[in-house]
């Protein structure tokens, strides 16, 4: 009988492409008589702009226009107002882009942006968060569409009355993406049909969106991302490069235009993690079974558009507590608009709730692998619904045997300069669903081939794909080809809220499975037109699950911290996850392990500053943002307990992308406080503020 592909851990399918250069990206199709372009950004905080002088602009060597508020093709109204670029004079916030110099090269189109000249008219202005700003109000809803306050009980009573008790608030600054590959596009309008190579994470959204923007047909456009360079949640949308390079194209028609946002660009114009300002609440009784949970969160969102994370959901599937609160505010103010980045919401929410549950287990003098056991809920806590499948406490308890955990002093451990420390938390991510469609065709070569328009963003997904095309139609996984990543074939989901694979794989497998019935009884041998069979998700994926569907996971940490030069080093991580079953081993590794790195960053190095006098974010490079590398942790390991979850999908799959991060700031943290009895509530954990809490408590 033949092996099972899925399960196995494949190679990825483009992986030479990419070690060997040959991938193309989003910027990365060169054709005859092709412009680039570059976007010029506001240069004030809130405003209008009185005039734009582009004379200099095009009399720059190789300019060939500039596009202002003034002469750019008009959009229809877009429902995401973040993508209404050089429609009017208005400034909404710092690095907003008021005009755009295409050019025969990069360099020209460099130099026409720099001779720009922009004549601002500044506005008082307002980009700074607090809990107790005049503005915060309790929004409608947080993203994702969940309820901005939930409630259960007398949770204020319940505190009160609590024998132990834990009210502590905590901070997470905003956040970047990053992705390696920058937001870049390629657009070629040929007079009849738009032709469009963008770095995004869904080219049917982006086809959809283009469509409504620019008055065209959604079959007069094809979107290509073949390859992406990373996303993280930035690329889920479309952003303004991609409207500027069909702007661009729309006034130069048959030559292709290419946008590539510089990097100090990016946190000004495609999203960002939103601060988040956390106060925890727990009551719990002398046992350590919790009694009261709230949780607030205070955030900001731009006037542009209102994006609230939901940063207190987490919260309402974790931990048993009769009483309970969870709820939201967001402030306005003239800050870029935030989005998605990597696990939104459950990333800086378990932050703060895994961070107040080791509070607690302080408190209580309990081990804090058994206080969280000790508060394991039979069904969610907030629905009442029972769990397709929860097995964080086996998550907790693989976790503490491979880590060594049991020979863990509650002390810290000095060697010499060096205080050295462990800590653990919990993670959490909710398992999501897409509508989507994929076609599968039988070649009379024997081979097969599978078209659906999913985005591989790093993740691996044309080979899981075609793992679960091969088991549906029983044949070698080398007789299975995949084609994603273009608008014209049917249409999938962005890849994005950890819901890929299992969006994408479901109709994936239908097709095949019907392809395989169809030829058990076909008489003769394929025609040279081949067989095709197809399947959608379109009326079952957006149906209501009468469970609670979650992926759960444990981080562990060992951290050294150095008293004399407040440094914190992360020397060994370890998850452990409960996500269905793994359909890929290496390639889930990679999800599980990227997550952590991304969370150690969070932890320890990676925090942006809004700065109030100038407007924006001062931290806006590689070089001030600091991403992690591989010298920041010797040691990363990523396992998972075997989980048949049957309420799921015909794969019994779960997404992995995101729960690698949800836990892993909280466990560093909680670590730096074991090793040193310092309690920092503030990430990053830079070397200045673990130094100056040291010094404050006498080490």
């Amino acid at each position: 009988m033949r092996s099972p592909a899925t399960g196995a851990g494949v190679e990825r399918r483009e992986g030479r492409e990419k070690v060997t250069g040959t991938a193309r990206y989003a910027a990365e199709f060169p054709s005859p008589g092709r412009l680039f372009a570059r976007p010029v950004p506001a240069a004030v905080a809130r405003g209008h702009v009185r005039g734009v002088d582009v004379s200099a602009a095009l009399g720059t060597p190789g300019v060939v226009s500039v596009l202002t508020h003034e002469n750019a093709p008009r959009l229809a109204e877009p429902d995401d107002a973040t993508l209404a670029v050089l429609q009017n004079a208005r400034v909404p916030h710092r690095g907003w882009f008021v005009a755009l110099v295409v050019a025969d090269s990069v360099e020209a189109a460099r130099a026409g942006a720099a001779a720009v000249h922009v004549d601002h008219a500044a506005e008082p202005y307002d980009v700074t968060l607090s809990a107790g700003h005049r503005d915060a109000h309790v929004p409608q809803e947080a993203n994702g569409g969940y309820p901005a306050v939930r409630e259960r009980g007398d949770v204020q009573g319940a505190f009160a009355s609590a024998a132990v008790r834990v009210d502590a608030g905590y901070r997470v600054p905003p956040l970047h993406n990053h992705p390696m590959e920058p937001h870049a596009g390629t657009a070629r309008w040929d007079g009849e049909h738009l032709t469009v190579h963008t770095s995004s994470q869904g080219t049917t959204t982006v086809r959809d969106v283009l469509a409504g923007l620019f008055g065209l047909a959604q079959e007069r456009i094809t979107v290509v991302a073949q390859h992406v360079g990373g996303g993280f949640g930035s690329k889920g949308t479309p952003r303004p490069d991609v409207v500027l390079a069909v702007m661009a194209a729309l006034r130069h028609p048959g030559r292709p235009v290419t946008v590539v946002l510089p990097r100090r660009f990016m946190p000004s114009c495609v999203g960002h993690r939103a601060p988040t300002l956390h106060r925890l609440r727990l009551g719990a009784d002398a046992d350590g079974r919790l009694t009261s949970l709230e949780h607030e969160v205070t955030t900001h969102t731009s006037r542009v558009k209102e994006f609230v994370e939901q940063a207190a959901v987490p919260a309402r599937v974790m931990y048993a507590a009769p009483h309970s609160r969870t709820a939201h505010r967001v402030v306005p103010l003239d800050v870029p608009s935030p989005s998605w980045m990597r696990a939104p919401g459950e990333a800086p929410g378990m932050y703060a709730l895994e961070s107040a549950m080791d509070e607690l287990a302080v408190e209580l003098g309990m081990d804090p692998v058994e206080l969280r056991i000790r508060n394991e809920p039979e069904t969610e806590p907030d629905s009442g619904r029972p769990f397709s499948s929860r097995h964080l406490v086996e998550c907790l308890r693989e976790g503490a045997r491979r880590f060594g955990w049991e020979r863990r002093d509650p002390r810290p451990r000095p060697q010499g300069p060096l205080l050295t420390g462990t800590g653990v938390a919990a993670a959490t991510y909710p398992v999501l669903v897409l509508p989507s469609a994929a076609a599968a065709r039988a070649l009379p070569d024997g081979s097969f081939l599978v078209e659906v328009n999913a985005t591989d963003i790093g993740t691996g997904a044309r080979t899981v794909l075609a793992q679960i095309a091969a088991d549906a139609l029983d044949v070698p996984l080398d007789a299975v080809r995949v084609r994603l990543g273009s608008s014209d074939l049917p249409s999938a989901s962005m890849a994005g809220g950890s819901s890929g694979t299992a969006s994408w794989g479901r109709p994936v497998h239908e097709a095949c499975v019907r392809l395989a019935d169809r030829l058990t009884g076909f008489p003769g041998p394929v025609p040279e037109q081949g067989l095709a069979e197809h399947a959608d998700t379109f009326d079952t994926a957006g149906a209501d699950s009468p469970y609670a569907r979650h992926a759960f996971g444990a981080h562990f940490a060992e951290v050294a911290v150095d008293t004399v030069t407040g440094e914190v080093r992360v020397r060994r991580l370890l998850g452990v996850y409960a996500a269905g079953r793994i359909l890929n081993a290496r390639t889930a590794r990679s999800q599980f392990v990227g997550g952590m790195t991304m969370g150690l960053g969070m932890a320890l190095t990676e925090g942006s500053t809004m700065d109030a006098a100038f407007g924006d974010f001062a931290e806006s490079d590689l070089a001030s943002y600091h991403v992690p590398a591989h010298a920041d942790v010797p040691d990363v390991q990523a396992h998972w307990v075997e989980e048949d979850d049957p309420h799921l999908n015909p794969m019994g799959s779960k997404g992995i992308g995101e729960i690698g991060i949800v836990g892993t700031a909280a466990a560093v943290g909680n670590a730096v406080h074991h090793a040193t009895g310092v309690r920092l509530r503030e990430l990053p954990l830079t070397p200045d503020r673990v130094l100056t809490a040291l010094l404050e408590a006498g080490h």
